[in-house]
């Protein structure tokens, strides 16, 4: 893998993405509000500087007129003021002052350049109908006035309109302006710098700020994952670290539920493995108490350490099988079978037991069902239910099992009406070791581990197991598994 594939895929803090946003959204607007200022401000110097050449344009061209400046030949005082008011006029807008006359002849030049030359645009042929003209050159960076000079004299045939004598022509260069919009620049670059350290600062205690509750949460996660299962959680102020929160809380109550549940189980599988032992030890001393101890007494205590030893030994083999279908990859040997043909067996082998107390055991399938299942263990799971159902049953009582099925999953109901099982216990009975009647468990030879391993064969088949009970009146167990087994 290429190291920049690694990088990528190592944390980062939150701190950074979250300060680069806040920098997007705060110095970039500030850049560009800079720049627009700047090119407002240019604009409006330009802008400015063009009505005001208008309007200097406009008194000359009056000037001009009232002076007969165009048609006088004579250099006389009126001229020499005017000429001075032309150059000042030009000097001030930073720029060149051009006089036409009607023969297209330029009579005065601020420049002394082209003065005697002929002037032939179209800016100024238009001039002559009467037009006006304020052109910007963004380009070449200069704009230029072009206004029509009146005479006195009025055109033949028309009542009050003067006749064009002339055109003043002022050309001015807009680079100045432009310069001095740079300038601010530069000087305003110093305040604009310490305006983005100043927002950068702002942005990084805003991160810091706004990721407190993160950093909260993530001081009492710490808490917990050192072993304090009772640190509560704070949901903060966020809907994010609420949600956090209380997904962790649920999690986090799960974790006290296992651990007390394994203490529980740990508890309880010392206490079921030391109960035989110790009347095996009772017992054993017991005889080794004894003298001249009679046959028929010595016959009973070795068939009651007998007894204590199969005990002992169910409750390990439960124990090894409840450790087996604990694993979260689950080793079934699936394969399709008849669950009518698996029932038959069960139920035959368990007649027996049931015969002993005069109960009734009645099968009844819907109709036939075949499925993708582990027999062994399945076998096992509905053994239980059945066996069950005889055990904690009152004489001459009945068990019903029914099959059926739809397109998707088959069901056994395992029922009977023997003790039942009161309200506040049912929640409990699939816990390992839970026995509802402890003495009554004991003398039926129960471990308390057989309803923990029919869940858990069950729920390795994808499938479920539902109770339904009452008191005095039977209990009624029902197993659900999908006909087809997907992993």
């Amino acid at each position: 893998m290429k190291k920049w594939e690694l990088k990528l895929r190592r944390p980062i803090s939150m701190k950074l993405p979250l300060l680069f946003c806040f920098m997007l959204i705060t110095l970039i607007p500030l850049m560009v509000q800079t720049r627009f200022l700047s090119s407002y401000f240019r604009q409006s110097q330009i802008e400015e500087s063009m009505i005001e050449a208008q309007n200097q344009c406009l008194i000359l061209t009056n000037k001009i007129k009232n002076t007969d400046y165009i048609n006088s030949t004579i250099n006389n005082n009126f001229n020499q003021a005017l000429d001075a008011e032309i150059n000042t006029t030009a000097d001030l807008l930073n720029g060149r002052i051009v006089v036409v006359d009607s023969s297209f002849r330029i009579i005065r030049d601020t420049f002394e350049l082209s003065k005697g030359r002929t002037v032939l645009i179209e800016e100024v042929l238009k001039a002559f109908d009467g037009e006006t003209f304020t052109r910007l050159n963004k380009e070449k960076e200069y704009f230029y006035v072009v206004q029509p000079i009146y005479g006195k004299r009025e055109k033949a045939g028309t009542e009050g309109a003067d006749i064009v004598d002339g055109v003043l022509l002022m050309t001015a260069s807009t680079e100045n302006l432009t310069r001095v919009g740079e300038r601010i620049m530069h000087k305003t670059g110093f305040l604009q710098l310490v305006m983005m350290c100043f927002v950068a600062a702002a942005d990084l205690v805003a991160a810091v700020v706004l990721l407190k509750p993160f950093k909260k949460l993530q001081q009492q996660l710490n808490t917990v994952a050192e072993g304090d299962l009772d640190q509560s959680i704070d949901p903060g102020i966020y809907e994010e670290t609420r949600a956090i929160s209380e997904a962790v809380n649920q999690a986090v109550g799960k974790l006290k539920t296992l651990d007390q549940s394994r203490q529980e189980f740990v508890s309880n599988v010392s206490h079921e493995l030391k109960t035989p032992i110790t009347s095996i030890r009772v017992l054993a001393d017991s005889l080794m108490g004894m003298e001249d101890v009679p046959a028929e007494l010595y016959r009973e205590f070795m068939e009651d350490i007998s007894d204590e030893i199969d005990r002992e030994g169910k409750i390990i083999d439960d124990l090894l099988t409840l450790v087996r279908t604990d694993k979260s990859a689950p080793d079934l040997n699936i394969a399709s079978l008849s669950i009518n043909t698996l029932l038959e067996q069960i139920l035959k082998r368990l007649r027996p037991i049931a015969k002993k107390r005069n109960i009734e055991v009645v099968y009844e399938s819907i109709r036939e069902v075949t499925a993708d299942v582990d027999e062994v263990k399945l076998s096992l799971a509905l053994s239980n239910l059945v066996e069950n159902a005889i055990k904690y049953n009152r004489e001459e009582g009945w068990v019903r099992v029914t099959l059926d099925a739809d397109h998707k999953f088959f069901y056994v109901k395992v029922a009977d009406n023997g003790v039942g099982i009161p309200d506040e216990f049912q929640e409990r009975v699939f816990e390992r070791f839970y026995r509802v009647d402890k003495a009554r468990s004991r003398e039926t030879g129960g471990t308390g581990l057989g309803l923990a391993i029919t869940k858990n064969i069950v729920m390795m088949h994808q499938g479920a197991i539902k109770l339904q009970s009452k008191e005095g009146e039977g209990t009624t167990f029902t197993v659900r598994i999908p006909l087809n087994y997907i992993p």
